[in-house]
């Protein structure tokens, strides 16, 4: 009978759009399940850059752009990162658009990465890395940052992961699930270790300009990282458009060209009409970017003192739309309290053990809420919360 490759069976569907088909299994019209679980705003995008886009269809953009993007686009995405870091970018030779961050981040590893080479990757994790190095061929080896030490970067864990077929090492920063920002330092410690075993970094900046008192640095902006760093990034959290699948990769000349090679056979190119409007809101004011963070603490504080006030204590995020809470308390493990939250509360939110690697534990007391909502969403949310108190 046909079977399904090696590389399929490895690995499991996605646990976090798992969660939100249960919520929807669970809801009924009287009431539905609150979703906390998928990190997907339920409020309008900027209303000019849907505008731009429903321009850009009226005025016939709706045939193949470039393959590696449009014009237009990649100019925008340049200087939105010369404008924001300093950091200059050509272009025409090393800027690929790509259908989300998620193809970035595959296509890259795909260009890059050969059979068999391996791949740090830090947990807990955004769930689709693993299976991404498992896709290129790559061997994942997993570096774990403690909940207990604040998720802080331990340069001796660090270097013993790196072994002679170590190849690259993916970064997220600010963090999913975990909303750590990885410090400057702590940035130079990858840097130090990339230079000296020549490894290729792989970072995820998707919520660079979501943080709460913490800076977010370009890790391809530290001296000696142009070079040799894909950056990988979209329009999706930052313009609240995740069901666009408008993402992108800066990476030198020589990794461009192969990831250009990929993603033209993997997809072709991203939509053309979203990628005009994406040149529209690469090129909003300062006081749109900079406003995010204040939009989203204001959220994350909401949740984080409702959680410690039912005894769901949070690690509250310097960055990104989410928190992860122990939940020891109320349950065995992290299924069984998203079920029964799911079930008897009607709340879904996502278990931790899906951000680490299997067998590992250290997740298995631990689950993720996303805060990406309007406040009615939220609120709606922590009044449910409290049901949990007389578990």
């Amino acid at each position: 009978m046909p079977r399904i490759s090696r590389k399929a069976e490895s690995f499991s569907e996605s646990v976090i759009r798992e969660m939100t088909r249960l919520a929807a299994l669970h809801s009924t019209p009287e009431r539905p399940v609150v979703n906390l679980a998928q990190g997907f705003p339920d409020f309008p995008a900027p209303a000019e850059v849907k505008e731009a886009a429903v321009r850009a269809i009226r005025d016939d953009v709706n045939q193949y752009a470039i393959t590696w993007g449009a014009k237009g686009f990649r100019d925008a995405i340049a200087g939105k990162l010369d404008r924001h870091y300093g950091w200059r970018v050509d272009p025409e030779t090393e800027l690929t658009v790509t259908c989300g961050a998620t193809e970035g981040m595959i296509a890259s590893l795909m260009a890059v990465i050969d059979p068999g080479d391996e791949v740090v990757v830090f947990e807990p994790f955004y769930e689709n890395y693993g299976p991404d190095a498992v896709l290129s061929g790559a061997v994942p080896s997993y570096v774990t940052l403690e909940p207990g030490d604040g998720f802080a970067l331990d340069p001796e864990r660090l270097e013993a992961a790196v072994t002679p077929r170590t190849r690259g090492i993916v970064v997220n920063s600010p963090n999913n699930p975990t909303g750590k920002v990885f410090t400057r330092a702590e940035l130079e410690v990858i840097r130090d270790l990339c230079v000296r075993h020549d490894l290729v970094a792989f970072t995820d900046d998707i919520y660079e300009h979501i943080t709460y008192g913490a800076a977010h640095v370009p890790l391809a902006t530290l001296e000696g990282m142009a070079e040799r760093t894909c950056a990988i990034n979209a329009l999706s959290k930052t313009f609240s458009v995740t069901g666009w699948r408008v993402g992108w990769v800066v990476a030198p000349a020589a990794l461009t060209a192969g990831i250009r090679k990929v993603h033209d056979f993997l997809t072709v190119g991203a939509a053309a009409p979203l990628q005009a409007a994406g040149a529209v809101a690469c090129g909003l004011g300062d006081d749109y970017f900079a406003g995010l963070a204040a939009f989203y603490q204001v959220r994350r504080d909401l949740l984080c003192d409702a959680l410690e006030g039912v005894g769901l204590p949070p690690i509250v995020p310097d960055g990104a739309y989410y928190a992860m809470a122990d939940c020891s308390a109320f349950a065995p493990d992290d299924l069984a309290f998203t079920k029964r939250l799911i079930t008897e509360v009607g709340l879904a939110v996502v278990p931790g053990s899906s951000f680490f690697h299997a067998g590992d534990q250290r997740g298995s007391q631990l689950v993720r809420f996303a805060f990406c909502k309007q406040l009615p969403t939220l609120e709606r949310a922590v009044e449910r919360l409290q049901a949990v108190r007389t578990w």
